[in-house]
């Protein structure tokens, strides 16, 4: 039986005969979903590697309510955001990386799956975005995709092309060239107008800020809402914040070493390299303090009890592990806490972005679209205690490499493009973050899990195999003319050289 007639099989049961935790309340539960962009699960303090940002409101998430150990997303960010927005993996959306939108999905993903706040708000819920969007070629204020408000960064130009509001010729905005404009002095557009800024103001705090009137507004009239918070931090360049460093200081300059001395290069790299971490820190540390604020507000506005949080990240650290098919790439952060969530601490149960969509409609109940089934299951049943496992398996990609993980084996750098159809496999027992992996790909002893991963990748539909009709379309010729697929394998199979932790070797 195939992967997606067993789902269906499984949703079709399930929805006959779940309570959804909305009749549970008084009143439909809010929900707040916040996704980190670019960085991985080690960086939060909770997870416990001695590296790692300090996190105390984010962690307090899973204290409250759970933290799972192993979350995958794809290791890009528009496949992962096309994944947590619908619910079906690339194999049958097309969107396997930033540049390779097949079957025409950049277009279609929003017409031929369901956008979770359409669904939401066509059942009673207010809808809002505040962030990047960076999402296929569809707006999140289009009718296809639903959201009811919106605050999203975007450049002058785009302001001016989508919403005929040119501000630097109204004099509302200077034209100054920027490094990015989703920190300091932000170029950002709420509910279609402009909003203005000085060059002391932090983009983050201004979408912080809507996220909170957003929440008051609609806890004053009793009307439940979701409010998606894609936060932007701590995407490159890792500027300054309001608590570390100047305003406007958004790109920490590489310092030029041409002929220097070979010790002197390393000395001045090194420096700079520290600045660097310690500046992608500090992002953290102040996403950390935002979420603090919103939590607290939800408090303040006697509505927390009622309101789910869910903290998580796009896809693996950028400078590391964004874009690579191992696990630092698809490892992200993913706490949950909320009405009715009986499950505490750390779980070792597996999640990964595909449970995203089904679980918010559980949350809110909302049925399941009947024409277009999930790739992946609601968590709820899991979080409120009704049972005490989740999922056996769990998937990610990025362009045409595969990684598959259940508790104890993963099967890592798997593409038949790039001459590697067997990928890696290890045993992991429960480590996680590269500890002791121990190679098993011919040991017989592990001979079940490896069949297991093998029956996966041939249930799941044609993953950008070489015969992949993406190939033969218009785009697809485009991609392959522009890239060299050595290049590409040189860095999608194998973790940044400072994580090469166990066995890679081909």
């Amino acid at each position: 039986m195939k992967i997606n007639s067993i789902i269906l099989t499984a949703l079709a049961g399930f929805a006959s005969t779940l309570t959804p935790l909305a009749k549970a309340a008084d009143k439909k539960p809010n929900i707040v979903l916040i996704l980190a962009d670019d960085v991985g699960a080690d960086m939060f303090s909770s997870y416990g590697q001695s590296h790692s940002a300090q996190t105390p409101n984010i962690d307090k998430i899973g204290a409250d309510g759970v933290q799972f150990k192993t979350c995958f997303a794809p290791a890009i960010c528009g496949p992962s955001r096309a994944l947590i927005m619908t619910g079906v993996y690339a194999n049958r959306t097309g969107a396997f990386r930033n540049d390779m939108w097949a079957f025409d999905s950049r277009g279609t993903l929003f017409t031929k799956q369901h956008s979770w706040a359409k669904l939401l708000s066509e059942g009673g819920y207010k809808t809002a975005v505040a962030g990047k969007w960076h999402c296929s070629a569809r707006e999140p204020y289009e009718q296809e995709v639903g959201f009811d408000e919106y605050c999203i960064y975007e450049g002058p130009d785009k302001i001016k092309q989508h919403f005929d509001i040119d501000v630097v010729a109204q004099g509302r905005r200077k034209d100054v060239k920027l490094a990015d404009n989703r920190y300091w002095y932000p170029s950002t557009v709420q509910n279609g107008k402009y909003l203005d800024a000085t060059e002391k103001d932090f983009g983050p705090d201004q979408r912080c800020e809507f996220i909170m009137d957003f929440m008051e507004r609609k806890a004053k009239n009793n009307q439940p809402f979701m409010a998606y918070w894609p936060i932007v931090i701590p995407h490159g360049p890792y500027s300054t914040t309001p608590d570390n460093g100047l305003a406007m200081d958004i790109e920490l300059k590489k310092p030029d070493v041409k002929g220097m001395s070979k010790e002197d290069k390393e000395r001045i790299l090194g420096e700079y390299s520290k600045k660097q971490k310690q500046r992608f820190v500090n992002l953290i540390q102040y996403m950390d303090k935002l979420v603090g604020k919103v939590v607290q507000k939800a408090k303040d506005l006697d509505i927390y009890d009622n309101t789910y949080f869910i903290f998580c990240a796009d896809n693996g650290t950028a400078s590391t592990a964004k874009d690579r098919a191992v696990e630092r790439g698809v490892h992200v952060p993913f706490l949950v806490c909320g009405p009715g969530v009986k499950q505490r601490g750390m779980s070792e149960e597996l999640t990964d972005f595909s449970d995203v969509a089904p679980t918010l409609l559980e949350m809110a109940g909302v049925p399941f679209p009947k024409d277009v089934p999930f790739d992946g299951k609601s968590q709820v049943s899991f979080l409120t205690g009704k049972s005490d496992t989740h999922r056996e398996w769990i998937y990610a990609y990025t362009g045409p490499v595969q990684i598959f993980r259940t508790k104890t084996h993963l099967l890592e750098a798997r593409s038949a493009l790039y001459g590697k159809p067997d990928g890696r496999l290890y045993y992991t027992a429960d480590k996680r973050f590269g500890e002791a992996y121990k190679r098993v790909d011919n040991n017989p002893e592990h001979s079940t899990a490896k069949k297991k991963f093998q029956d996966l990748i041939t249930q799941l539909p044609n993953h950008l195999e070489p015969d992949h009709p993406f190939f033969s379309s218009k785009y697809g010729k485009k991609w392959t003319a522009n890239n060299s697929i050595e290049e590409l394998a040189r860095k999608q199979l194998y973790n940044h050289p400072d994580y090469r932790i166990y066995d890679e070797e081909d």
